[in-house]
């Protein structure tokens, strides 16, 4: 049996709000979408039109209060070729949360407290 990556999942509060964080931040664009024949919820799948990946951000219509990610240990990373450009992008967005110069790294948050590595393309 053989697997492979399909797509990783954010629960989010405010639909929009992500989808414009996720364009704005990282270039991702709707590449699928899924609404529930009642409303009650919406999954919109995101890629980078290089790679399959995708990222499922499910949007529950109900849900009225943040997710409280507790003690979360995992995250998404993201590859780009230009460190410095994307750095100083998100600096002026104001949505780094965490950074090692010396391993050449960063994590940005998005509005939901989700972290999103920021690492170099393996050249």
């Amino acid at each position: 049996m053989n697997f492979s990556f399909a797509h990783f999942n954010f629960n989010v509060l405010d639909l929009e709000k992500s989808l414009k964080f996720y364009k704005e931040a990282l270039g991702l664009e709707p590449v699928r979408r899924k609404d529930a024949q009642d409303g009650s919820f919406t999954l919109v799948y995101l890629g980078d039109k290089k790679t399959g990946f995708e990222l499922e951000l499910t949007y529950l219509r109900d849900r009225e209060e943040p997710y409280n990610l507790g003690e979360l240990e995992y995250h998404l990373a993201m590859a780009t070729e230009d460190m410095k450009a994307a750095h100083e992008l998100h600096e002026k967005m104001g949505v780094i949360c965490y950074e090692n110069p010396d391993m050449g790294i960063y994590f940005i948050n998005d509005p939901d407290g989700y972290w999103i590595e920021i690492v170099p393309s393996k050249l």
